[in-house]
């Protein structure tokens, strides 16, 4: 079988990084002047587009610039770091990779950002690549990030069966949409930041309630 490539999401996934990214967010609106969404919603932030995130609960579009500028300040000033790796995701990478599978990380993210978090976090050294969105994440899609990833692993975009099996794993509807637009299926983690009934509605093909399971369902999905 040709090499299987397995495409990664990064917050929610790998790593729970909603303190840094909801405390950044909160930054935004006091900066702004603008009502502090509650704690849930907060946590929907974790996973889109931060720009995509700011319009959709409150921000008005032409302050949308402003709120990113104040968020950015919170996240490059500590907040980026301000995560944990899920327990239990660097044994589920370096089974992967045993089973001589290639791993990538594909997150919406920007990926001045996301590299040093997974080089800081020690995930660098467990996958192949890393690729985000670009700093204006207005700009990219989840499925923009993938075709980057793709392109970049020699992968062809709709995913091709003689080049091997691929599988998206994330936790947002973005990642399944996302892979989708390439043909490819996403499973689904829940331990991430999806509200119930968003990924089953999305259309993953499976979920994994434990990560001690990644790698098992993964291979199993591959096959």
């Amino acid at each position: 079988m040709t090499t299987p490539l397995v495409l990664l999401d990064l917050d929610g996934t790998l790593m729970d990084s909603a303190p840094g990214i909801t405390a950044s967010a909160a930054h935004a609106y006091r900066t702004l002047g603008l009502p502090v969404p509650d704690a849930a919603t907060l946590r929907s932030f974790v996973g889109p587009p931060i720009t995509d995130s700011f319009p959709t609960h409150g921000v008005p579009r032409e302050r949308v610039g402003e709120a990113l500028a104040a968020y950015r300040a919170a996240f490059t000033a500590g907040g980026m770091f301000d995560n944990s790796v899920f327990d239990g995701v660097p044994a589920a990478l370096r089974e992967l990779r045993a089973a001589g599978c290639v791993l990538a990380v594909a997150t919406s993210k920007p990926e001045v950002f996301a590299r040093p978090i997974c080089e800081r976090f020690g995930l660098s050294a467990l996958v192949d690549d890393v690729f985000g969105a670009p700093l204006d994440e207005a700009t990219s899609t989840k499925a923009d990030v993938i075709a980057k990833a793709l392109a970049a692993l020699g992968r062809q975009s709709p995913a091709a069966p003689e080049d091997g099996p691929v599988l998206m794993v994330g936790d947002r509807e973005h990642d399944v949409h996302g892979a989708a637009e390439h043909g490819i299926g996403c499973l689904g983690v829940s331990w991430g930041y999806a509200a119930p009934g968003e990924l089953e509605r999305a259309g993953i093909v499976g979920t994994v309630d434990d990560v001690a399971d990644l790698a098992a369902q993964v291979l199993a999905r591959l096959r």
